[in-house]
Order: structure tokens, then sequence, then C-alpha cells
């Protein structure tokens, strides 16, 4: 026998090795199949990068190692695959030394976040659900920031993106935004989650190319304000989009960009029944997770949108049989006077509750005075954008199911379009962005309907359900279909007489994250979190989980399809063999 190599394994000799084709041994953390084929030897990790089957239990030929449970095909010289689903396959050094053949376990390892960073934008490229979930995970294992794939998948989102800011970046920034209610094991899961809605939303469409600044050396924030609303009332998208773009590169500070933004989406009526403030909003709240640097990119993806988008005084319903549009136009008109007499009694409003019993009323000139009358009392921008906030919530929580199934979605609208101004007036207060409340609150209106008959609030039965017991209890009745009530009843009595009960958020979160959940669950859930804080420990932060959950279980449960994806990619993470039974 020959001496033995340091750091290295002894496969056996090299005529053994060509008798039997291939050889498995162990070492340096690794299953390592080495085969013999056209007078020379080939090491490659055992564990199909798929998922996981033995690759010694494969076929070769030509060069090519063929894995036989799903045909991924692999470069026995390097492991590279010719198959976009599967990933290379690591190699592994072979030396033949006087006719025996050693194997090195330990080679270096390559960057685990540039790697997995490079398999993540494959499988956005080829939309390939399990690729994006390894990627997820792989980079969470490497310790790398939720920051790294966000950015990834924005890049990705924002140049195939040609019809602009849409749904899918909605939900990839509303999963970022949920990361700190969850459990640290569903952080990954909802990062997939989000991903895998942009690489199914542009999946075949064409790149979207930003556009050049203007030559300009004007630099006044009022004139590109004024340029940009223009530009939107006529509907020139293109004209828009240029104005924003130079805007940002001639270094007007976020504070004016988002100001002009939200001007020009609230000069009409509740556009596109409030989408458009949410998506500048969500466009927005993605900065604050990957960097302003990244704004020319993501905010004039806002125009086209914002250009083409409906404008409510159009619609029938704001017209018939009462004129809502009219009085809001005569209400608005008043806000700025308004604002100014309530200046001095700043921070002295705080009847929230008495305001959001108004708006769920049915009469919207009352409700329009009560706002008015609120402001003049000192209510800001921000308080009156979560009272609207509020009662949407309060509208979801009163949701009866005598209603059709598809209205569900007419109080979400309301309500995530109301959490979007709330939450794009903590980021840019003004008169002109204020002027939303009014038609959101409008909208609110609108849905009372949907409160005939109201569902009555859950009673507590004055029993605190315990921590440990709550999780499992509520996804036990989010198992089975329309359990609306039951969940609702498990979550009120959870936060009856608990000032901070532990576990909640990260529960319905993992409850959103488990089913094939869409843009609506993404943003009644991102909503919820939010509104839910402002209240945290009230009665009012109650209802608004009340409301919540009863949308959830109305939903769920789905075939969940897209998570079952997710935990192949956990157990192939761990290490598990997939291909064996339980019993085996």
């Amino acid at each position: 026998m020959a001496t033995a190599i340091q750091g290295q394994i002894r496969i056996g000799t090299l005529d053994e090795l060509i008798a039997k084709g291939c050889s498995v041994v162990t070492g340096g953390g690794h299953t390592i199949a080495v085969f013999a084929h056209d007078d020379d030897v080939y090491a490659l990790d055992n564990r199909c990068p798929h998922m996981g089957f033995p690759l010694d239990r494969g076929t070769v030929k030509d060069g090519l190692l063929t894995c036989h449970w799903h045909h991924a095909r692999f470069d026995l010289s390097s492991g590279g695959t010719f198959d976009p689903f599967a990933d290379d396959v690591r190699s592994f050094p072979v030396t033949v030394v006087d006719g025996e053949v050693w194997v090195n376990p330990s080679p270096p390892e390559s960057d685990p976040v540039e790697r997995w960073s490079d398999r993540l934008r494959d499988g956005m490229e080829h939309n390939i659900r399990l690729v994006i979930a390894k990627s997820a995970l792989g980079l969470n294992s490497a310790g790398a920031d939720y920051k790294t794939p966000l950015r990834i998948g924005s890049d990705f989102g924002m140049t195939y993106s040609d019809e602009g800011w849409g749904q899918a970046m909605s939900i990839l920034t509303c999963a970022a935004n949920i990361l700190p209610h969850l459990a640290e094991e569903d952080r990954p899961r909802a990062i997939y989650q989000g991903l895998r809605h942009v690489a199914t939303e542009c999946e075949g469409r064409p790149p979207r190319f930003v556009v050049d600044p203007l030559p300009t050396g004007e630099t006044r924030p009022e004139m590109f304000k004024k340029w940009f609303r223009n530009f939107i009332e006529v509907r020139n998208d293109e004209g828009a989009e240029r104005a924003l773009r130079t805007a940002i590169e001639v270094g007007l500070s976020q504070s004016d960009i988002a100001d002009m933004i939200f001007a020009a989406a609230t000069d009409r009526i509740y556009i596109d029944a409030g989408h458009i403030v949410d998506f500048a909003n969500k466009a927005f709240e993605h900065l604050d997770h990957i960097g302003w640097d990244h704004s020319a990119q993501v905010l004039t993806s806002l125009a086209l949108g914002m250009a083409t988008a409906r404008r409510s005084e159009e619609l029938n319903a704001w017209r018939n049989p009462i004129d809502i549009s009219s009085m809001v136009w005569e209400a608005r008109r008043e806000l700025a006077e308004l604002f100014e007499q309530g200046e001095s009694k700043l921070g002295e409003w705080d009847d929230e509750q008495e305001l959001a019993d108004i708006i769920l009323q049915d009469d919207p000139g009352a409700t329009l005075d009560a706002i008015k009358s609120a402001v003049g009392y000192g209510a800001s921008p921000e308080q009156l954008g979560s009272t609207v906030a509020y009662a949407a919530f309060l509208r979801m929580a009163r949701f009866h199911t005598s209603n059709e199934f598809a209205d569900w979605d007419t109080v979400h609208n309301t309500l995530t379009a109301a959490n979007a101004l709330h939450q794009a007036l903590k980021r840019a207060p003004s008169v002109e962005l204020a002027r939303a409340v009014l038609d959101t609150a409008m909208s609110v209106y609108l849905d009372r309907f949907l409160n005939v008959p109201a569902q009555r609030m859950p009673t507590p039965n004055g029993d605190q359900v315990d921590a440990e017991a709550f999780g499992p209890q509520l996804l036990s009745k989010m198992n089975v279909q329309q359990q609306v009530e039951q969940s609702a009843q498990v979550v009120s009595d959870y936060l009856t007489g608990a000032e901070n009960p532990e576990g909640i958020l990260a529960t319905l979160g993992h409850a959103m994250l488990r089913e094939d959940s869409g843009f609506h669950m993404f943003q009644i859930v991102d909503a919820g979190f939010k509104q839910y804080e402002e209240r945290k420990g009230t009665d009012a932060g109650r209802r608004v989980l009340v409301a919540l959950s009863r949308f959830l279980a109305a939903h769920y449960p789905t075939t969940r399809s897209v998570d079952q994806t997710f935990q192949i990619a956990e157990r192939l993470n761990r290490g598990d063999e997939l291909f064996r039974d339980d019993g085996e």
C-alpha cells in the first residue's frame, strides 16, 4: 500500500475503482462519489443538489452524470449542471499515486453568500420556486442580512417591470416589513414568498429602462412638484417619469420627493380605489429597507400607474344616489384654513373612537363635518389617518358572513388604502396629502352595506388562553374552512386583559406564510401588524386583530403548495434524505 497522503481519503486502487465504476466514501463532512470513466477519475458530492438523491445511483455516459430521480445532468469533470432547476454539484480534487486513488474532502470553498446570491438570480430569472426557496435559506444559513435577497429581488422586479410598480413588489415589501414580528424560522419563509411572487409576475416581461434626467439647472422643489403634478393630471406618464427622475438626480431631499409624489397621488379623489397611495407608500417603505441609492429605479416605476389610474369622481358610486364627490371637493377646499385654525391646539385632540364611530355611520355629510371639526380642534394629519384606518378595521371586524365571499375584498381594499394613507402621513404630512383622509373616509362609508347586518364583536369569556396553547389552537381553527368566528373568538380571548401578549403576531404571520397567500393576504397582515402596534394592549388593538384573524380564517386553508416547496428546501438545507420513507 502506498504511503498515506495527509488530509486525503484513500479510495482504493485504480483497478478496483475501474472494476466497480463508482465508490462512495465519507470525510470532511461530505459523502463523496468517486467515478472511473473514460480513463479518468472524478469525485463529486454524492448528494444531488436538486433534491438530495444519491448520485452513485445515477448513470454515467459520455462524461455526463444523470441523477435518476429528476434526471438532472452534471458534467463529471466540474460538477456543473445543464439544468437550471438543479444546482452545480460540488467537485473534489482527485490524485492517483502509485496506482492508488486519493480524494481531498476539504478543498477551499467558495463564498456561500456569493454562491447563493448567484443562485437566487438564476431562480428568479427562470421562476423556479425550489431554487428561490433554497437560496433564501442558504443566504440565511450563511449569515447574510435579509437585505441581500431583498435587493436581488428588487433589482429583478424593477428591471422587468415594464408595467411599473405592481402587486409583487408590494408583497415583497410587506414580507420585509413583517420580519421583526415573525419567529426566526419564518423569516426566510417570508422572504421566499415575496421573491417567488416577483419572479412569477415578471416572468416573460420585457425590461424597463430608467429614463435619463433632464440636462437642466433647475433645482427648486416647488418647480419639480408643479411639473410632476401637471404631467400626472394630463395622464402623461413619460413626462412625469422624467420630471421625477430629474428631481432625484439633482438631489432633492427624500421629503421633497415624497411630497411631490403624494401630492400628485391625491390631486384627484381616491385614485384607483386607493391603490396609488398604497403603491407609492410601499415604494418608499421598500427604499427604507434597501437604501435611497435605489430610488431612481424604484420611484420612477410609479409614474405609469399614477398617470393612467381610474379617478373615483368618474364612478357612479361616488355620484349617485348622493353626489359624494362634490361633497368631498367642497370639504377639501376648507382643509387648509381648518388646519391653520387647529395649529394652536395640536396635541389636544384625542377622540379617535368617537370619530371612528361617526365614520361608520350612514351619513356622509356627518362624517365630513366630524373630520373638519377634528381638524379645527387640533387633530393632526397623522391622527386623522390613524382614525380612518381604525374605522376601516372595524368595518372588517363587523363584516357579516351573510355577504358574498368576494365582498371580503371590498372591505379589504378600503382597509389597506386607509393604512397606506396613515403610513404616508407619518412620512410626509401635508395638507395636500391629508385631503385623502376625506376620500378614504368616504370609501369606508360606501362599504356600509357590508355591515348590514353587523357581525357582533366576540364577547370575552373571561378565560385567558394559555400562551403555549394559543398558537396550536388558532392554527387548528384555520385548518378548517369557514372558521371565521371561531378564530376571532380565540384571538379575542387571548388578547383580553393582556398588556403585551407574546407570540400573537408571530402566529398570525405563520398562519399566512404556510398558505398560498397572495397580494391581499400580505397587505392585510402588514396593515394589521402596523395598526395593532399603534394600539397594543387596548380594546382597539384587540378589535384590529379580530378583524385580521376573521379575514384570514375566511380564506384558509389553501392547497399550501407554495409552502410545501419551502418545506422541501428546509429539509434539504438540514441534510435530510427526502428519498427515504420515515421508516427506512
